[in-house]
Order: structure tokens, then C-alpha cells, then sequence
């Protein structure tokens, strides 16, 4: 899949607001055909160009940092087509693992928004950061999975140390996404229950001053309520 969209609504006071959120693109058929070199031994997990390449350049991270023209380096190319040995290989020739392209997503919100719990975890583990601000939004890889209701992946931003309480340009957190951006389902109460389990807070408002627990009764979301009161909100 080249491309991610999908649209939120939020309770705004007085009415309601519908936004797009996020389209990350991926590098399209035609742009993968244009690729030459690094970005295309990225894309086809070709160690052995990569190889060559480093032992010829020597440590070169501006090299393996070179974008395309949405800006995206072999690292986001490589994490898009889940080439995980290729983002090893790249880490260990010093390529940085956080630039943002041109729409401002880093690899591990990139893996995150994907439900692609192996490349993050290879991310990661790496040292990537699960701290940086991304997209339009001013919003994190956390933020993005909680919407999404990516709960296995929101467990591994948490792990990895990922700021429970940022709150975007919309005024939301990322637990205050997984309720209005989702839909009151197993998977969102699973990320509601992580973030809460970690301690993320359920008193942050959004900018109308609806805590979690009013916007999850306000959307009949009775799973949710649950969790909510049984972890103190109000």
C-alpha cells in the first residue's frame, strides 16, 4: 500500500469538525522505477550494493542521508518497503534514523502509523527515537498510533519512552485521539488501556475543556467510561 489517508471528526464546540489527518506517502510505483543507487538498493534490500557503497565512502552519513525529492532518505525508503537488514546496515554506516521528509514524518512514525510492529521494534532498537515531533499536526508516533488504535505498537512507544502527554496542534493527546479519532472499539480500548496503564493523564482537556472521560460519554463509548473511571478520571 503506496499511501495512507484516513479522516477524523472531533466534538468542537459548538459544532463538529471535520479535518483530513495524515497521508504519508509512500514512494510511488513510478518514483521506485526512477530510484538509482542507494535509494533503490533501499527499496530492494540490496546489501550487497550497500556494502560496497560504505566500504568505498568510508563513514558518509551525508551520502546515506540524501533525499529524493518528497525527501525521503534510504531510511524512510527502507522502512516504507520494511527492508529491516538494509536499516541495520544503514544505522551501522551512521545514516540518522530521525530526519523528517518533506511532510514530516521520521521512520518510527512512518512503522508506527503501519501497524509494523517489526521494522519499529528494529527501529528501536536501534536507538531511533520515539520523542520526535512529526507532521503538520506537531503530534508524535504515539499520537499517530493511538488514533489508528495500534495498540501493540502504542505499547512499544511506551516502552521505548515516548512522551505520554504531548498535546498536538489540535489540543489532543494521544488518549484523548484514541477516543475521538476512534471507534470505541476492542482495538481503541486496548490503546486506551495501555496509555492508561502507563499513566498517561486524564485530565488534559481539549481546547473546548472536554476531559477524556466526558468525550468518551459524549460518544456512547461505554467500554471506555469504564476504563476511565476505574483509573480515577473525572
Amino acid at each position: 500500500m503506496s499511501r495512507w489517508h484516513w479522516w477524523f471528526a472531533a466534538v468542537c464546540a459548538p459544532g463538529l469538525l471535520l479535518a483530513p489527518a495524515l497521508a504519508q506517502l509512500a514512494p510511488s510505483p513510478e518514483q521506485v522505477r526512477q530510484y538509482r543507487g542507494l535509494q533503490a538498493a533501499a527499496h530492494k534490500g540490496d546489501l550487497a550494493w550497500l556494502q560496497d557503497f560504505t566500504r568505498t565512502n568510508g563513514p558518509a552519513a551525508t551520502l546515506l542521508d540524501t533525499p529524493d525529492a518528497q525527501g525521503r532518505t534510504a531510511v524512510h525508503i527502507a522502512t516504507f518497503a520494511r527492508q529491516r537488514e538494509v536499516i541495520r546496515a544503514l544505522a551501522r554506516a551512521g545514516a540518522n534514523l530521525e530526519l523528517l521528509e518533506n511532510d514530516r514524518y521520521d521512520a518510527v512514525t512512518i512503522a508506527a502509523v503501519a501497524n509494523d510492529v517489526n521494522t519499529l521494534k528494529v527501529l528501536l532498537d536501534l536507538g531511533a527515537s520515539a520523542k520526535c515531533v512529526t507532521s503538520v499536526y506537531d503530534g508524535t508516533a504515539l499520537i499517530a498510533a493511538a488514533h489508528l488504535g495500534h495498540a501493540e505498537v502504542v505499547q512499544q512507544l511506551i516502552g521505548a519512552g515516548a512522551p505520554l502527554n504531548h498535546v498536538n496542534n489540535l489540543h489532543w493527546t494521544a488518549l484523548i485521539e484514541s477516543i475521538v479519532l476512534g471507534d470505541g472499539g476492542v482495538a481503541h480500548q486496548k490503546t486506551l488501556a495501555a496509555l492508561l496503564a502507563a499513566g498517561a493523564s486524564t485530565q488534559l482537556a481539549d481546547r473546548s475543556g472536554a476531559t477524556p472521560l466526558q468525550l468518551a460519554r459524549a460518544r456512547g463509548y461505554r467500554e471506555m467510561v469504564q476504563l476511565l473511571e476505574r483509573a480515577g478520571a473525572r
